[in-house]
């Protein structure tokens, strides 16, 4: 949030994905009273940085949200695709805390609440200096993440007459993304904001990642088998369908089935192609040529559940793109349930996994995970190309970084796992010689007229210590695990043995989650 001591913004409303504790943020009051803020700037439609938006509005916020207007197109079906969700899974938790009595839970927002949120969006052109507030005033440079995402650059007024830039990189895009533009350079500011969700590796070359994904292909029109991929609905579903077309239009592959099993994926398809003005020069020349760069012979949309289950029948020589991309809801679930034990499938991420997901635990080597309470081996082979990111890599970030021509004040590193983030701080003092800061969760941060900077010290969230008994209880459970662990490395157990030790531990698993889910605080 920015505070101008006359008004107060928030540059991004980001729901928080990955493990159940950052889950549970969402549940969270805001930081502050909805009510006063003024106005809210959008870097891009991404559910982490727009799905806690129709909350804000639920909660009291009745000022402009400021997006581009291919971000204002796509968060007109993501939202109210987020509100389904939220449905969805409170009526999941309700049915279990119905049987035991316990008191039903509410959906963070629903369907209707982030569909009535919409009307305070305000589209706004790249490259216009727009005022959001009094003494505020933006201009959207596009970031080449997905189509309509956009680097914030802000001048804040002072009371000297002067201004403080600040820039928000949002999430930048890699260079020679399908269809988007590369990222913009910004040539100064006063205190840049940069994301670092890749900022401690590199990627792939773009054409490796097409050769790596070509010869996957291959393998199962030579073997046999179906290819899942677990994709982001929006950017990534249909930067994959355009690689796929390539390949197709070159001869690399033959034709095949190629099925895109999400509802929200075919709508933000759709969005692409009214937005076909912001694509860049190379889908440009794509489509001037009479030709579509999101279509392909064998290209197949799945809309209903019934067309979803029948895929659960194809068992060889297909695609199946769906979603969620870090397969921890969605269709995707069901298709890896029917694919990982299968050793002739290929799993192929192309997406960031955050810690804690179904997705981060295959990449890592699980050999079972759990979906739908069944224990699953995952015999299907695994694959993760990293070079379909839609986000910029340590060097793209550095080489957007060093496009300053005046040197900043400090560098903020935001958006990232804190390790990385701190990493990438590091590599940036190394390499660019500026100043960085990783900037804590609560922290605030004072600029003063002459754009100096102080920090307040973070709160202290207060310890409470367990219970005695429960602590008690933790300390025998640990022993248990241990002496569990002893006793299968001595024991031959036989597959069907462990089977049973394995679906035993996971029941315990699952209740103590439950128990601790259901807790009343």
């Amino acid at each position: 949030m920015l505070d101008t001591s006359t008004h107060k913004l928030i540059i991004d409303c980001g729901m928080f994905q990955g493990s159940k504790e950052l889950n549970q943020w969402n549940e969270q009051d805001f930081a502050f009273d909805p009510q006063d803020i003024s106005a809210v700037v959008l870097t891009h439609a991404h559910i982490d940085h727009s799905g806690l938006v129709p909350k804000l509005c639920k909660e009291g916020f009745k000022g402009r949200i400021f997006a581009t207007h291919s971000t204002v197109d796509l968060c007109s079906i993501m939202l109210p695709d987020s509100g389904h969700i939220q449905e969805a899974e409170a009526e999941w938790y309700n049915r279990k805390r119905r049987r035991r009595g316990r008191a039903l839970m509410k959906p963070l927002y629903t369907k209707e609440d982030a569909r009535r949120c919409l009307s305070q969006f305000k589209g706004i052109p790249y490259d216009k200096i727009t005022e959001v507030v009094p003494g505020v005033t933006v201009r959207m440079r596009d970031a080449g993440h997905i189509l309509g995402s956009a680097i914030v650059e802000m001048w804040v007024s002072q009371p000297n007459g002067n201004a403080i830039k600040l820039v928000f990189s949002g999430d930048l895009g890699s260079k020679k993304q399908a269809i988007v533009k590369d990222p913009t350079f910004i040539d100064e500011a006063d205190y840049i904001f940069i994301e670092s969700t890749y900022g401690d590796r590199l990627h792939e070359e773009r054409v490796d990642r097409g050769e790596i994904l070509g010869g996957i292909v291959r393998t199962i029109q030579k073997q046999g088998g179906n290819i899942i991929i677990p994709s982001f609905s929006v950017g990534r579903t249909q930067e994959i369908i355009y690689e796929l077309s390539e390949l197709l239009h070159k001869g690399k592959i033959q034709p095949l089935p190629v099925f895109i099993d999400s509802p929200l994926a075919v709508e933000a398809t759709r969005v692409f192609r009214r937005n076909q003005e912001v694509f860049d020069e190379e889908s440009q020349q794509y489509l001037q040529a009479g030709m579509d760069p999101l279509s392909f012979p064998g290209l197949q949309f799945v809309e209903t559940v019934e067309e979803s289950q029948r895929l659960n029948r194809v068992i060889s020589g297909s695609i199946i793109i769906s979603s969620s991309g870090m397969c921890e809801a969605g269709r995707i679930k069901h298709h890896l349930k029917h694919h990982l034990w299968r050793p002739k499938s290929h799993i192929v991420f192309v997406g960031y996994q955050a810690q804690g997901t179904l997705g981060r635990r295959i990449i890592d080597g699980a050999k079972r995970v759990r979906i739908f309470g069944e224990d699953i081996k995952i015999a299907a082979q695994i694959h993760n190309i990293e070079g379909f990111s839609a986000h910029a890599d340590r060097d793209g970030l550095l080489e957007w970084l060093s496009g300053f021509v005046r040197k900043p004040k400090k560098v903020f590193i935001v958006h990232g796992e804190e390790a990385v983030s701190l990493k990438f701080a590091e590599i940036i003092g190394e390499s660019l010689g500026l100043d960085t800061y990783v900037p804590r969760r609560f922290e605030t941060i004072i600029f003063d007229d002459a754009a100096e900077m102080t920090t307040l010290p973070q709160e202290e969230t207060e310890h409470l210590p367990l219970p005695d008994a429960l602590e008690t209880a933790l300390a025998a459970l640990s022993k248990a695990s241990l002496e569990i662990q002893e006793h299968v490395k001595q024991q031959a157990l036989s597959p069907v043995q462990k089977q049973e030790v394995l679906e035993r531990l996971a029941a315990c698993i699952e209740a103590l989650d439950q128990s601790v889910q259901d807790c009343e605080i």
